[in-house]
């Protein structure tokens, strides 16, 4: 997809009603883990990502990192830029700070677009607050060490096909999950991180299926 094309359908859909969690659902786990009985909603944590896009040669791509090994649960595993929410900041405040940290991106030339629907990720306690934005040429990135393995550029049109889309199974706490993710860049992004990338998908009219 054109990156001129994708920034105006994105500044369209993300200034009217979003796609939600219906989006979101397309690639859910399933069973869809809930927050336990009795939890209390303040005591959520609250986390920013930052979806970000450039163009290469006149074609979209996002910028995803691969979470270092030494971060528990979650380690190894493909993530948007982002982090836990300070005080005082507006979660594009955060989503930028974040990606400053791990990634070096520089926020001058970076321009906020919108944010997506929130996910909850009760494994981990957090609420995770999706902010898009663009960048007018591929970013110079640097790894944070001991946070991120390694930094993926991925073409928007990889996400968007489907025959990238495949479902496995895995267990976890003992529960037998089915488990939809996008295999492209080498890596398998699934979880909150596929999730967020399929409402980002829908608002660019993306269905989730070859129909």
């Amino acid at each position: 997809m054109r990156f001129d094309d994708a920034i105006q359908k994105l500044e369209y859909g993300l200034s009217t009603e979003l796609p939600g969690a219906a989006a979101q659902e397309r690639l859910a786990p399933v069973p869809r883990r809930n927050w336990p009985a009795g939890f209390s909603a303040a005591r959520i944590r609250h986390a920013a990502g930052l979806l970000l896009l450039y163009p290469d040669n006149d074609r979209a791509h996002v910028v995803l990192t691969v979470r270092a090994d030494s971060l528990g649960r979650h380690g190894g595993q493909v993530s948007l830029p982002g982090g836990v929410v300070d005080p005082g900041e507006t979660f594009e405040q955060a989503a930028l700070r974040e990606a400053h940290e791990e990634v070096a991106l520089r926020a001058d030339g970076i321009r906020v677009l919108g944010a997506l629907t929130p996910i909850d990720i009760p494994v981990s306690g957090f609420r995770l607050h999706p902010i898009v934005a663009a960048a007018n040429a591929r970013p110079a990135l640097t790894p944070s060490d001991g946070e991120v393995a390694r930094i993926l550029y991925v073409p928007l049109e990889d996400l968007l096909d489907v025959a990238h889309l495949r479902s496995s199974e895995r267990t976890r706490d003992g529960v037998t999950l089915t488990v939809p993710a996008f295999h492209v860049a080498g890596v398998e992004i699934w979880g909150a991180t596929a999730m967020v990338l399929a409402e980002f998908l829908a608002v660019l009219d993306w269905t989730g299926s070859s129909a």
